[in-house]
């Protein structure tokens, strides 16, 4: 289904926003890929009647990060380690920093059923330019990703026994959400 013009807001309500992560590193079986998932976030997509442009913007509380999954490691993760990674993440990575994105450009629009968008990602509180594409399904479900390098931000991807387990530079985001029928 296109994407319709008008004011579209997403959230946890008609949506899920993730974050992926993978290890590496020489200790790297005792350690996981994580799916995080962020609790508290807000986005708006603005589509122009004409269909020439729009605003894509979100915000994500950087505390709301919940562990969901723990896969690769040499035991399962229990609710404490998910607690303490989320902690971790908290105290260590994000320092409770704001999470905003606004775009800068939009290609696409009201009537096509994917989006290129660019604009200014501000994370752990440095701002760094990130681009991504957004679809429609025909159901209307909005799906989009894009990979971060920590790095670009000034984080230093978390490492542990020494730097023999790690958590690899790149991450991925991904949002999944239902559009609403009637903006």
């Amino acid at each position: 289904m296109p994407f319709a013009p008008g004011h579209h807001t997403l959230g946890p309500d008609n949506g899920t926003l993730s974050v992926r992560t993978r290890k590496a590193g020489a200790a790297s079986k005792a350690g996981h890929n994580l799916l995080i998932e962020v609790q508290a976030w807000s986005a708006t997509l603005d589509l122009s009647e004409d269909g020439a442009g729009g605003v894509v913007a979100l915000t994500a509380d950087p505390r709301s990060l919940k562990v969901v999954e723990g896969t690769g490691g040499i035991s399962a993760l229990d609710d404490d380690d998910k607690a303490g990674i989320a902690q971790t993440i908290d105290e260590e990575v994000l320092k409770g920093t704001a999470i905003a994105f606004r775009s800068t450009s939009l290609e696409g629009g009201a009537g096509s059923d994917s989006l290129r968008v660019g604009g200014d990602l501000e994370l752990a509180g440095r701002s760094h330019p990130i681009a991504f594409e957004l679809t429609s399904d025909a159901a209307g479900t909005l799906t989009g990703a894009a990979v971060l390098k920590q790095t670009d931000w000034g984080m230093k991807p978390y490492s542990a026994l020494f730097g023999t387990l790690k958590v690899v530079d790149e991450v991925t985001v991904e949002v999944t959400a239902q559009l609403p029928a009637d903006p």
